[in-house]
């Protein structure tokens, strides 16, 4: 008698984060078996609250809460732009490392990209708008509602460059043959 081996289910939950002191976005998204599926994505009101460093507060809680229900495996973050207000991009950076803090306190790895290598990672267009990537992810994901605040579909596009560039460097995408494998669901 042969015993069939069981199916080893590899699985993957990121978390995406589009690190903003107004509104902040996230996206989990999970990979299983090379199938990808959105667990849950959204915004981090900010605007609300006048201090800064409640502000800070508020989007530690927030990726704790986030991080304690999900289990990401993995948090990947936009790197922060750079702008013409030094002041804006302070508070960008605090966010950023606020975000980054709760990460590391749960021992999750983090990566950044850029904003140009996302939209080119999701459109294939490195100066794509936001309404772009939103739909790319629409199409990618088969939901069918665009959300109000695009930060969300910014943090799921996050997670989801991370994912097609092999999360935390555990396999190089340097070749065509490497992404093909990959992302046989970006095979048109």
């Amino acid at each position: 008698m042969m015993i069939q081996p069981l199916e080893r289910k590899e699985e993957k939950i990121i978390l995406g984060l589009d690190p903003g002191t107004s509104v902040m976005g996230y996206g989990l998204i999970i990979s299983m078996n090379r199938k990808l599926q959105v667990l849950q994505f959204g915004v981090i009101h900010l605007s609300k609250y006048k201090d800064h460093e409640l502000k800070l507060k508020k989007i530690y809680d927030r990726i704790i809460t986030l991080i304690d229900e999900f289990h990401p495996d993995e948090v990947a973050l936009e790197a922060p732009f750079y702008g013409k207000n030094v002041q804006s991009m302070l508070k960008l950076g605090r966010a950023q490392g606020v975000a980054m803090a709760a990460a590391l306190s749960r021992d999750i790895p983090i990566k950044e990209y850029a904003p140009k290598k996302i939209k080119q990672a999701v459109t294939g267009n490195g100066n794509a708008s936001k309404e772009q990537v939103a739909h790319m992810l629409m199409r990618e994901f088969s939901f069918t509602e665009m959300p109000k605040l695009l930060d969300a579909t910014d943090a799921l596009a996050v997670a989801l460059t991370h994912h097609y560039q092999g999360g935390n460097n555990n396999r190089s995408n340097k070749s065509w043959k490497a992404f093909l494998e990959d992302n046989p669901n970006r095979i048109a």
